[in-house]
């Protein structure tokens, strides 16, 4: 009966590897369009997820701390991306600031601002930098370390056939 619990309890804490990719703005992307503050009501966002960035020649993507998101500064930028096609990791718990730095961008509601939450498990798995996958924009995907799959199918059949 010890084992059979034993492996349940593996069972359910192997999901907690998993990481999420989040579309910013879903199929529109970053844009000055969408309201990031409706945007990310109702997602949660942990360590380990990522955030893609997508979006044209006419914009960008700069991390800043509170004081520049609020005032919409972009000159002490603590990371700055051009690329039209930015993912970002999630790599500690706190409140992660982004805007568009093209003059009037922000100020019109350019910015998104992102509260992660520390992983469940004890060791997250490390999602890639760059998502070369044909997902559909909007589209939320899970980032897993294959061999977590693969033990999670295994301990599967074990408790099944030990039940």
């Amino acid at each position: 009966m010890a084992v059979k619990a034993a492996l349940l309890l593996l069972l359910l804490v192997a999901p907690a590897a998993y990481a999420v990719q989040h579309t910013v703005g879903d199929s529109s992307g970053w844009t000055e369009t969408v309201d990031y503050s409706d945007w990310v009501r109702g997602k949660t966002f942990t360590v380990g997820d990522t955030l893609v960035f997508n979006y044209g020649s006419s914009h960008r993507v700069d991390q800043v701390t509170k004081s520049d998101y609020t005032n919409c500064e972009s000159a002490n930028a603590i990371d700055s991306h051009s690329d039209g096609n930015t993912v970002i990791t999630l790599s500690k718990a706190g409140t992660m600031y982004f805007i568009c730095p093209v003059l009037g961008h922000c100020s019109s509601g350019m910015k998104l601002a992102v509260n992660v939450v520390a992983a469940s498990g004890t060791s997250p798995a490390a999602p890639s930098t760059r998502s070369s996958s044909s997902t559909p924009s909007g589209a939320t995907t899970v980032v897993n370390n294959g061999s977590v799959l693969s033990f999670s199918l295994v301990l599967g059949v074990l408790l099944a056939v030990m039940c």
